[in-house]
């Protein structure tokens, strides 16, 4: 079972630092946390279906495994090669696999499946495929009957039949096996007819060559199915096969797919990560380019994460693995891709319903082409029959059938590339339509944790006063108290050695450097011990209306000097939001941050502001928006986001790594990047764009080849090449979205 979570970053009170707002905190329990399954759990089984290359594969697969008892529910993607069965319990697993194989596809079960899965990273030749030899078979069987029917002419008819018959028998028995199994207008039953057809009127040679193109058609759109399907598999290959555990006081080589949470493994300069883990000792730069798209490496050391497939820089690393090979940062992400591939598009969905009806329409107008003209116009039957077993082969729905889900699927597969994930193909089409984009606060718009941003003098010079209150600092894991040990770092100030230190509960600390007694605490605390200067109480006054959060030392009863602290906003903010404004999308900022902070920090960031909000509250907005006819995507981070995330269109989880993609949220951001937002609207715009296009090549070569068949121009080889064409053509321009 796989189950990947979001959890929110919570809030801490500190004993000596003041909030602008008078100590106004939102706790959350360690324990508020919610999970969503991804991998198909209970009642289900997951295949691996090799072999599919289109739609209509698709298709038949799907009625009829719902035809068998005790299934309820089938989700069958092409593109990922996967199958998904819901059942009451009585189904099984064995009678559904063979009724799949007995369709003319290879199937296992998913878990038997894992060592094919990961060789599938790298796609097998296609002159090696079965597709391959038969389409070489049939070839050489059409070359040998030219050469016999110029050597031998009377014997040239059963030469052309013969060669028709290498190809056309595997064609009709799927045909047959298809039709008994709920799909009688499948695309091998229309060549079938179509091949036997020609036969019947004279027209072996052509239909020995039709036959030939379509296996030629069928083994095209099989590379380029393979294409879109390993472009995603082949993030597996970014794991190494092998790592180094530490085992008994000496490091051993092991392979990468036999370690488990709790080994300690080393990992050194330029290697690959083998697993996710916690780093335990050493520190370097992390490429994670290969997981979050990010372009620059991430400084890490002792305690930060690290995932299965990022390249170690500089440093060596002791690493504690979290995760089992299956169940790592880029194993989840290939299966949320997979599984988010099987959920349809609303415009997928309706070709889908369009193709059932157009299929047995096609059928019927190629029927009405052949017997009206001879019967009521005293046409040829010959020409006619000619011309309506060409508009069966104009007709096959292939390409217009995989005009979305090709899209979807590169479109998706990009998307995960560039740390971007998109639970299905109505989050990526909705994504585009978006027009109110609503932001979380904390961890979203701002870092997360607070920053110094002013060190005020007093009695003392600023950086006295920042070394002083970083040495009664010293020790404490509270956020503010990171801040002002950070800020001194960075200033590369000395930490002076401090005696008799104690906390004063929800007042400060205080303590003794050499004979200097220290105080650090809030304003309201600092007050009752000293004075405070009416300068720096109005330069304290300047950054609470700034949301700053401000704490005052003291040093021997004198006012030492004060720090300002703010959680600002992050690096990429102001970008992101503007990338959002300039396609028309009204942003918001939904925060339970108190107003002046919070409107300290819109103001910046020039976005509207909604503060000292409940979870309830965000989502009763989010509600309200849509009822004004906005189409709203949240965007959060954790817990008190859930709420409105799941009543948004699109609800979006910002987060790292093994953190991400979540419990409500439809899609997540892998580097929590808020132009990432942005990234999403313009795959799904260009998503849209390459369907509509798609559309357009399927239906417009179907309409140019009905016209010029009815008048005489084409016959039965440019038919096959309107169908099969027309689908490498739509599968070779969805595959353009794969580009960054």
């Amino acid at each position: 079972m796989n189950q990947i979570r979001i959890e929110k970053a919570h809030d801490h009170d500190h004993p000596h630092h003041d909030s602008c707002c008078g100590g106004h905190h939102h706790n959350h329990s360690h324990d508020e946390t919610h999970s969503r399954e991804i991998a198909a759990t209970g009642l289900s089984f997951r295949f691996r279906v090799e072999g599919m290359d289109c739609a209509s594969c698709a298709a038949k697969v799907d009625t009829a495994v719902r035809r068998l008892p005790g299934v309820r529910d089938v989700s069958v993607s092409v593109t990922s090669g996967a199958m998904t069965v819901n059942h009451d319990g009585t189904a099984k697993a064995q009678e559904i696999a063979a009724k799949v194989s007995g369709l003319g596809y290879e199937t296992s079960l998913a878990e038997a499946a894992s060592a094919k899965r990961a060789q599938a990273a790298t796609p097998e030749s296609w002159w090696r495929v079965g597709k391959a030899r038969m389409l070489f078979a049939s070839g050489g069987g059409l070359v040998l009957a030219y050469g016999i029917g110029h050597l031998y002419p009377a014997i040239e008819l059963w030469a052309f039949l013969a060669a028709l018959l290498i190809g056309l028998i595997p064609i009709a028995r799927r045909a047959i096996m298809a039709a008994i199994n709920g799909s009688p207008f499948s695309i091998e039953m229309l060549m079938t007819i179509a091949a036997i057809g020609a036969v019947i009127i004279g027209a072996t040679e052509e239909a020995a060559a039709v036959v030939f193109l379509f296996l030629a058609g069928e083994m095209l759109e099989g590379v380029a199915a393979g294409r879109a399907r390993a472009s995603i598999r082949s993030l597996t290959a970014l794991v190494p096969k092998t790592a180094f555990i530490e085992r008994d006081g000496s490091t051993t080589e092991i392979p990468a797919d036999d370690l488990q949470p709790g080994d300690i493994i080393a990992v050194r300069p330029g290697d690959r990560v083998p697993a996710d883990g916690e780093i335990l000792s050493g520190q370097s730069a992390i490429d994670q380019a290969p997981v979050t798209g990010e372009s620059t490496p991430v400084a890490k050391e002792t305690g930060d994460k690290v995932f299965a497939g990022t390249i170690n820089g500089d440093g060596l690393l002791r690493v504690k693995v979290t995760a089992a090979a299956n169940d790592n940062t880029i194993a989840r992400v290939v299966r949320l891709v997979e599984e988010a591939q099987e959920a349809k598009a609303p415009t997928e969905r309706f070709i889908n319903r369009f193709s059932t009806y157009y299929t047995p329409g096609v059928v019927g107008v190629a029927a009405l082409v052949a017997l009206v003209p001879p019967l009521t116009m005293g046409g040829s039957w010959d020409e006619w029959i000619y011309k309506g077993l060409a508009i069966l082969l104009i007709g096959c729905p292939c390409a217009l059938v995989i005009s979305t889900p090709a899209a979807i699927a590169a479109a998706l597969s990009s998307g995960a590339r560039r740390g971007l994930l998109m639970k299905g193909g109505a989050v990526l089409e909705t994504m585009g339509k978006i027009t109110a984009a609503c932001f979380d606060k904390t961890g979203t718009l701002s870092e997360g944790k607070p920053q110094v941003t002013d060190v005020l003098a007093g009695a003392l010079p600023e950086d006295e006063v920042l070394r002083l209150a970083a040495s009664l600092d010293v020790g404490s894991s509270h956020p503010l108290a990171s801040a002002i040990l950070a800020e001194a770092d960075a200033r590369e100030l000395e930490r002076r050695p401090i005696t008799d230190a104690r906390a004063h509960g929800g007042k400060g600390v205080s303590g003794r450097s050499g004979e200097t007694e220290l105080f650090l605490g809030s304003r309201k605390a600092a007050a009752e011990k000293a004075a405070i200067p009416d300068d720096l109480l109005a330069r304290i006054a300047a950054c609470n209306d700034e949301g700053k959060t401000v704490s005052v030392l003291i040093a021997d009863g004198k006012i030492a000097g004060a720090i300002a602290m703010r959680d600002e906003p992050r690096a990429d903010a102001m970008a992101g939001l503007k990338r959002l404004k300039a396609a028309d999308i009204r942003t918001v900022m939904l925060t339970g941050d108190v107003r002046r902070t919070a409107e300290a920090i819109g103001r910046e960031l020039d976005i509207e502001v909604r503060a000292e909000l409940l979870p309830e509250d965000k989502q009763r907005i989010v509600n309200k928006l849509r009822r004004e006819g906005l189409i709203v995507a949240k965007i959060g981070d954790g817990i008190n986001d859930a709420p409105a995330l799941a009543a948004a269109d699109v609800g979006i989880a910002m987060g790292g790594g093994a953190d991400v993609a979540l419990e409500t949220a439809d899609a997540a951001s892998l580097h929590g990047r808020v132009g990432d937002v942005a990234e999403m609207v313009d795959l799904s715009k260009r998503t849209m764009r390459n369907i509509h296009q798609n559309i357009t090549i399927a239906i417009g070569l179907k309409g140019v080849f009905f016209a010029t068949t009815i008048i005489g121009i084409t016959g039965l080889w440019p038919a096959i090449l309107a169908d099969t064409g027309a689908t490498v053509l739509v599968t070779m321009n969805a595959l353009r979205l794969l580009r960054r």
